[in-house]
């Protein structure tokens, strides 16, 4: 179970780092990762869902005929292969594991634009579309500000290990025992 994000964002998380044991400042900074690596797949599964729906808005607006969900399916590779790259500087991933997804920011997200509201698009009109499209939007920049802080905290944790081993407060050989 990841930890809680809410946690993991308070000013006061961090705290004193020089007066935490290393043990515990890797742990916090393995526990932002896992939450970074969470947050990351969300948003990516938040993208493209934001290219799902633009796709039906940019079908009617080029005079497209009434669709239905066989041609939505249809369409779903050619609207989902141009993000071939994300957006961003991006990170190398600290973990090859996906992420776990935050329960309550999955559950906002299919609010927004689940699966059943996705099936449905063909049917819905071009200011729920729009409307869904902002809404999303929305969501994706609090995840990426969300990701922000988690990175200025990884960075901070991983700039207190660094310190402790350059001042020989740490030895590498502490960790093979």
């Amino acid at each position: 179970m990841p930890a809680d994000l809410a946690e993991l964002l308070d000013p006061t998380y961090l705290g004193d780092l020089r007066a935490r044991p290393m043990a515990e400042v890797r742990a916090m900074r393995a526990a932002c990762q896992e939450v970074e690596t969470g947050l990351s797949m969300l948003r990516r599964m938040v993208q493209g869902r934001v290219d799902i729906v633009r796709s039906e808005l940019e079908r009617r607006a080029s005079g497209g005929e009434p669709g239905d969900l066989a041609d939505l399916i249809a369409r779903l590779p050619e609207v989902l292969s141009d993000r071939t790259r994300p957006s961003g500087v991006g990170r190398l991933p600290q973990l090859m594991a996906p992420g776990e997804l935050p329960a309550e920011l999955e559950a906002e997200l299919d609010a927004i634009a689940g699966n059943r509201r996705l099936a449905d698009l063909p049917s819905r009109t071009d200011a729920d579309l729009q409307e869904m499209t902002e809404q999303l939007q929305a969501f994706e920049q609090r995840m990426s500000a969300n990701r922000q802080a988690l990175f200025e905290r990884i960075d901070a944790l991983q700039a207190e290990i660094t310190r402790r081993y350059k001042d020989g407060e740490a030895s590498v050989d502490a960790l093979l025992t």
